[in-house]
């Protein structure tokens, strides 16, 4: 096979992907049915309806604890004119379940019998027939239907079967997948060297996460050993699988159009190409054929698209094996906290982050690349971005579909500003003291922080904006950007930023004067962060020219990020919190100690949550461990520096 490269020629939409889809598999006759014990049969679906064995209960039981007696025997009782029985004759002692003895019909409750003696009770007010009484029957009558074919049977379905005497029943075999990893690069954790990995190996992550997904849909999954790039170590495992008791067909990996990409050509010399591209992002490289009637997936290497692929082309097939509708999405209206620019003739599927600010779901994007799983695993929602529109508007309604419940949502600290390694500490605390209640942070900048909350897009927000006249912290500039906005400023910590460089300093680099020296390459922090505006005000302190520093206009959003780049060797130096570096071992250069402080409107700084925050800032736990991280200072945490 010569290495040549695919190209997307015909590329379909997402709605003529699936239609193509689902016309090429009309039917799955080869999923047969099998009779399996009941207790097993819990998130499987009938293949033939369940009718009752037996009645439930099988006899007149008692519904309560009291006594057995005929309905008739007690009419006329009243407090004026109490009536007596006699155990054992005319009234019966019963507990709850019992059978109800020969010629009675209802119970009267314990708490309602006067007790004489051992012989004699004494009541005060009639009971009516059936009164407390479990009659045979009454839940399920013997032969009538209990769950008809194709019910998906849930734990409460099973305490039904149960008891309506059913104890085999026959289901609809689960579909098998078969799943194949490539990529010469690909290791599989169990295999994993001792001394981990080295350059340009990648753990292979998507065969096991797409398994999980077949399990979660109902059915069964097969992962074979990894295979490298080569044609016919691919090919032939495809081959045996497509003839055997498979019932569908994923290639992880290979479906782009590298030169060792090779899914294309396998499908396409074993059976039919159907699709190769859809106009979706994440996920447009993805494939689908046929080879021998049974569907056959090229499931794209990046772990997003992977999961988009399958959420939208392969979960609908799998359910519809089984006779299954398609989960409904769960969507509400949210409002985007910024403009988010999109691709004219892509649908993009953009993860957010929801929290509910001032009675209204507000969205924070996520990273978009199709590498970051972290993006799914963060994510409260989905934004579908058409494929006819360039983006959506900032502050205006969209609508996202749900990836956790609403109350949860509704339950979410939300906090928009500049980065800082304690927030992920108090994400933790926060869940450790509260199940019920998360923090969510989304990383803008100390400028962004504070824009979220003028417009009301936040519960709080992470500035450090130096105010270079004064030298003091953030008070400056909510005075000048929220002059309008009632706010409190609440100090959260001091810590050390400085210059991130690599371990042992193998450029010299002695400071900020070093950084515009041949040789050096600079990452940088986003503009309106904190750190970017001290960035710039140390530049124009010492005379020195942004444009003559090499990397000054690539940015980064997060202090680790910066780090990563310096332990990569993307860059020599950043500008970064202590923390990070020593989370990496890197090397540091301190620059400055600055205050790090959280913006809280007014409007809820009263609220349960927010008074939960407050609680855990103060906590004597909170301050240990971020003077564990490193360059923190905890002596005035929790102080209330500012209001208006």
């Amino acid at each position: 096979m010569t290495n040549k490269r695919n190209i997307y020629l015909k590329m379909k939409t997402l709605e003529e992907a699936k239609n193509i889809l689902l016309e090429a598999f009309p039917e799955f006759d080869r999923l047969r049915s099998e009779t399996i014990d009941v207790t097993d049969a819990v998130n499987r679906v009938l293949s033939e309806p369940v009718f009752a064995a037996m009645s439930s209960p099988n006899y007149h039981a008692a519904a309560m604890d009291g006594i057995a007696v005929a309905a008739e025997s007690t009419f006329g009782a009243a407090e004026t004119d109490p009536k007596t029985l006699l155990i054992g004759k005319n009234a019966h002692y019963v507990n709850t379940g019992h059978v109800m003895p020969e010629n009675t019909n209802a119970v009267i409750m314990i708490e309602n019998i006067n007790i004489l003696n051992k012989q004699q009770v004494e009541i005060i007010a009639p009971a009516f027939p059936w009164q407390n009484v479990r009659r045979m029957g009454e839940d399920i009558v013997a032969t009538e239907l209990v769950f008809p074919r194709n019910h998906k049977i849930t734990p409460y379905c099973l305490g039904a079967l149960i008891s309506a005497g059913i104890f085999h029943v026959n289901v609809y075999k689960k579909p098998n997948v078969f799943i194949q990893p490539t990529g010469s690069e690909l290791v599989d954790h169990s295999q994993l060297a001792q001394n981990g990995l080295t350059p340009g190996q990648v753990l292979d992550s998507n065969s096991h996460m797409l398994g999980k997904l077949v399990d979660t849909c109902g059915g069964y999954y097969f992962k074979n050993k990894i295979v490298i790039d080569e044609f016919k170590l691919i090919a032939t495992p495809i081959q045996a699988a497509a003839a055997g008791d498979y019932d569908m067909l994923f290639i992880t990996g290979g479906s782009s159009a590298g030169s060792k990409d090779f899914t294309r050509e396998i499908i396409s010399e074993l059976g039919e190409v159907l699709i190769h591209g859809v106009t979706m992002m994440p996920g447009k490289p993805v494939i689908v054929g046929k080879i021998n009637e049974k569907p056959i997936f090229g499931i794209p290497g990046y772990p997003v698209s992977a999961i988009i692929a399958f959420e939208q082309l392969v979960r609908p097939l799998i359910n519809r094996m089984l006779n299954q509708p398609d989960i409904p999405d769960h969507e509400i209206q949210v409002f985007p906290t910024r403009k988010i620019p999109s691709k004219l003739g892509l649908e993009e599927f953009l993860r957010v982050k929801l929290g509910n600010v001032g009675n209204q779901i507000v969205a924070t994007p996520l990273p978009r690349g199709a590498g970051c799983i972290t993006s799914f695993t963060e994510a409260d929602g989905i934004i579908r971005i058409p494929n006819h529109i360039e983006g959506i508007a900032e502050n205006k309604p969209v609508t996202a579909t749900l990836l956790r419940p609403l109350p949860e949502i509704n339950n979410t600290i939300v906090a928009v500003g500049s980065h800082d390694n304690t927030m992920d500490v108090l994400a933790d605390l926060i869940r450790g003291e509260s199940c019920r209640v998360s923090l969510s942070s989304s990383h803008v900048g100390s400028m962004g922080g504070l824009m979220a909350i003028k417009k009301g897009l936040a519960h709080i927000a992470g500035t450090h904006l130096l105010n270079p006249d004064d030298g003091n912290y953030n008070i400056s500039y909510i005075q000048k950007y929220l002059p309008d906005t009632p706010v409190k400023l609440v100090h959260l910590v001091q810590r050390e930023q400085g210059l991130i460089i690599a371990k042992n300093n193998p450029k010299n680099i002695k400071g900020i004067k070093d950084l515009n020296q041949k040789g050096i390459s600079f990452i940088n922090r986003q503009s309106g962060s904190g750190t970017r505006i001290l960035l710039d005000f140390k530049l124009g302190q010492m005379g020195l020219n942004p444009a003559d520093i090499n990397g000054y206009v690539n940015e980064e959003f997060t202090h680790m990020a910066v780090a990563v780049a310096v332990l990569s060797g993307s860059a020599d130096a950043g500008l970064g919190i202590y923390a990070a570096a020593k989370a990496l071992n890197l090397d540091f250069l301190p620059v400055v100690t600055e205050s790090y402080d959280l913006l809280i409107p007014a409007n809820v700084f009263d609220t349960k949550n927010i008074a939960l925050l407050l609680k855990i800032i103060k906590s004597d736990e909170f301050k240990s461990r971020v003077e564990q991280l490193g360059g923190y200072h905890t002596q005035n945490t929790g102080e209330i520096l500012w209001s208006n």
